[in-house]
């Protein structure tokens, strides 16, 4: 009961917002440099919402979540830009691909460890991006061209979707599995849990989300380059899980919310910009070393949430 009207609750928060920001769109209130704040803004929630999963669910440290974002938005530009294919379809097949790429390097890194993890997780990131950085058919170095077609509606969507899929897993058998090996992976494997198949399950969903989010990331510039998909954008996004706190789903988007934010504000500033978002970033670790929101999740505030949000 209480799971059931935390969704309805979240369905109609969601409603309302689109109604209202799409109603300012029409007017003409909302410009185009705003929307597309909005829309870099759904993007970066379902990045940081997507690693999430990986690492404040799952605790499995990883650093190369850019490189599924980097299959996604390629893949999905090849289906609408080489092969003719409507945008949904180039968005699912971006995702589907990300999917089979997260599966395919889960298999056998996921029984590596702790830093171990991260740098297996950053070499196949790189190796991604090198492969596109020499591919002549995606345009190579000089990047490719990728018509417009990213909405507000389309972003929004996938935010929506995203933290429905994610927030339901977490709740669900193989989200208790999944934190039971964040909580103590040598415990879990002792009572019967099969470890390696929830880590591998989770990253899954991680990176068909990260590649959801390149495929909308894609659609909304006129081109795309291998070096925007650096292992800097994986510290990145990283950076939006852990200041909006590990285990915390909520956390994951205010932390994303609030720096497209402060990027979008400085971007005035590019001499600065990088200075003072630094020094933004260490006042709040300074004095919020959990994160924005710690382990809780925003759902706490009400009768219908779960208290305490996921403790890492």
């Amino acid at each position: 009961m209480k799971k059931s009207k935390a969704f309805w609750v979240f369905s109609a928060l969601a409603l309302v917002i689109y109604a209202v920001v799409q109603g300012l769109i029409s007017s003409g209130i909302i410009d185009l440099y705003y929307q597309n704040i909005l829309v870099q803004m759904c993007i970066n929630i379902m990045l940081a919402v997507s690693l999430h999963i990986v690492i404040g669910i799952t605790g499995q440290f990883s650093i190369g979540h850019a490189g599924f974002m980097a299959v996604g938005a390629y893949f999905s530009a090849i289906a609408t830009m080489k092969l003719g294919l409507p945008l949904p379809v180039g968005l699912a097949l971006g995702a589907g691909v990300a999917a089979l790429a997260g599966l395919l390097v889960g298999l056998p890194t996921l029984r590596l460890k702790g830093d171990y993890l991260a740098i297996a997780t950053l070499g196949f990131a790189e190796i991604i991006r090198i492969i596109f950085l020499n591919v002549d058919y995606v345009g190579g170095a000089a990047g490719m061209v990728v018509t417009n077609m990213t909405t507000w509606t389309y972003a929004f969507a996938g935010v929506v979707i995203t933290i429905i899929v994610i927030s339901n897993f977490t709740n669900s058998r193989h989200g208790r599995g999944a934190i039971s090996i964040r909580e103590d992976e040598i415990a879990a494997d002792a009572m019967g849990i099969n470890t390696t198949y929830y880590k591998v399950v989770a990253f899954t969903i991680g990176s068909l989300f990260a590649g959801l989010a390149g495929a909308i990331y894609a659609h909304n510039f006129f081109i795309i380059q291998p070096t925007t998909f650096n292992f800097l954008k994986s510290f990145d996004i990283l950076i939006y899980v852990v200041l909006g706190g590990l285990g915390s789903l909520s956390g994951s988007v205010i932390a994303a919310i609030f720096l497209t934010m402060v990027t979008a504000f400085l971007a005035n500033f590019p001499e600065t910009r990088m200075i003072i978002y630094s020094l933004v970033l260490i006042l709040v670790m300074l004095y919020r070393p959990t994160g924005l929101m710690g382990t809780k999740e925003i759902t706490s505030l009400f009768k219908f949430g779960k208290k305490g949000g996921t403790k890492p």
